[in-house]
């Protein structure tokens, strides 16, 4: 397995949706075993690193039929797919009956072909992992109760919505410590070294058929977490934590297998010290939702190391759509904004045409939306601006901006530069609806006492600026808002 870039690109895609429309497009049944050449030339033309193909491993019949009987979830899916009908559910990707491919896409072998048309053209492959629970007809159910957390009659009696009964046995159903339980999964039990040495043992499995994995709700895993969770249920808790036990032992096996987590509630720094190499950024996405540039500057002061080891993003599966949360210009400065950052960044399915339906991961269609071309142009232009090594691996600093004391709009200005040898990159981003003005300091000694050429790769526009003023005062910028510069910035001769 060849060694992954310190900053990948990551594609995700609903794998079962997007295998569907195949099918409907071509007029025959698509499945990972057959995907069109052209289907992943398309994919790989934005020069990604990797694409995560959410949702491979077989469903749940316990679990659909769960859902079935869920008003709150057939509400969901109504919502997003107004012709709804029952069969449109093929149950959640995060309630697996088993880590084998589920043989509607392909099974295994359809998975490998899948992986080889990726390698071939660049690209990894990333899988899920969900190491907090399973589907009810998991066969650890029958075959390693012990695995689980367990109740008694009386708990199945009391509190239904946490406890089930299942061939006379008493089971948790799956919860974080902050809202009711799943009622469609079954809790494994963290502290169970038994469940521990299954853990490895999926896992290992999984790193055979792929190159990394996206641990799901990584933090619930964390013996703090789980102990304040299901206490004295959960048995004694270890001396060691689940992920310091499993991810060392994958990657004695498998050392480039790259582990990335689900979390939240401010663990990323703590995941990251377990093993994980990267962990997703929500609280930059939150920033850049509901904060301003202040507040997203001063989360990107953090020590560069812990940095480089986020996933940004503006949507995933997990998140509204990026289109029906942002409006047009703001989505524009924000994704900006993610694909020049240190660290991974995650781009989803459907983002670049915007798509505005967040669409329940039970469902295996969606409803058809206008492609939106000139945003699809957009990430066009900007993922091919972003595809070379510099923003892979090289310098990355976060630039001081300054104003006047009768003008404070610097404060909504946020910039960054990477450089690599002869290769600089300055990036600048009003993130506000207001047109400011600014001096940007960009701290490269070397581009003293010389004159630059500044190519704005994205609009085409060209500035000659003087490198001392550039380093001193700073560079002028005076931005619409949600405006932008991404420039490229070259010795005159």
């Amino acid at each position: 397995m060849t060694a992954w870039p310190k900053c990948p690109a990551i594609y995700e895609i609903n794998t079962w949706v997007w295998l569907a429309e195949l099918s409907q497009t071509l007029a025959k049944p698509i499945d990972l075993s057959c995907v069109p050449a052209e289907a992943w030339d398309d994919i790989a033309k934005f020069g990604f690193d990797a694409v995560w193909l959410m949702g491979v491993w077989e469903r749940s019949a316990a679990g659909i039929a769960i859902a079935n009987r869920n008003e709150s979830l057939l509400a969901d899916f109504r919502r997003a797919l107004p012709d709804f009908r029952l069969e449109d559910n093929v149950g959640s990707p995060y309630c697996v009956r088993n880590y084998v491919v589920d043989k509607s896409l392909g099974g295994p072998k359809g998975l490998a072909i899948a992986r080889r048309e990726l390698a071939k053209r660049g690209m990894k492959l990333l899988l899920d992992f969900v190491p907090n629970h399973v589907a009810p007809d998991h066969p650890w159910g029958r075959e390693h109760p012990d695995y689980f957390i367990r109740g008694e009659a009386e708990d199945a009696k009391r509190d239904p919505a946490t406890f089930c009964t299942i061939r006379g046995k008493v089971f948790a159903c799956g919860k974080d410590p902050y809202f009711p339980a799943w009622p469609d999964v079954l809790q494994l039990n963290a502290f169970e070294p038994g469940l521990r040495k299954a853990g490895i043992e999926t896992v290992s499995n999984i790193a055979s058929q792929c190159d990394g994995i996206r641990c799901d709700m990584a933090m619930l895993l964390l013996n703090e977490i789980f102990e304040r969770t299901w206490g004295s249920r959960a048995g004694v808790r270890p001396a060691t934590e689940y992920w310091t036990e499993v991810i060392p032992r994958i990657k004695q096996g498998y050392p480039e297998f790259l582990f990335i987590a689900e979390t939240y509630w401010d663990l990323e720094w703590e995941l990251q010290q377990k093993g994980f190499d990267f962990c997703y950024d929500k609280k930059l996405y939150d920033r850049l939702e509901l904060g301003n540039a202040e507040s997203i500057r001063l989360h990107l002061c953090a020590e560069l190391g812990y940095q480089e080891k986020l996933v940004r993003f503006i949507e995933n599966h997990d998140e509204p759509r990026a289109a029906a949360t942002f409006s047009p210009a703001k989505e524009r400065a924000a994704a900006l904004m993610v694909s020049t950052l240190p660290g991974a960044k995650l781009l989803h399915e459907g983002q670049f045409e915007g798509k505005k339906t967040r669409l329940p991961v039970f469902l295996v269609r969606r409803p058809q939306e206008a492609v939106d071309a000139g945003l699809r142009d957009f990430y066009e232009s900007l993922l091919k601006a972003v595809d070379r090594p510099l923003f892979r691996d090289s310098e990355w600093n976060l630039f001081e901006r300054t104003g006047w004391a009768d003008n404070a709009s610097f404060e909504n200005v946020v910039a960054w530069g990477w450089k690599k040898g002869e290769e600089r990159f300055a990036i600048v981003i009003n993130f506000s609806e207001n047109k400011v003005q600014a001096r940007v300091k960009i701290p490269w000694e070397e581009l003293r006492p010389k004159a630059w050429r500044l190519q704005d790769v994205l609009s085409g526009a060209i500035y000659d600026r003087d490198g001392n003023e550039m380093v001193d005062a700073g560079l002028y910028v005076e931005l619409e808002g949600w405006g932008y510069h991404f420039l490229r910035c070259a010795e005159m001769a």
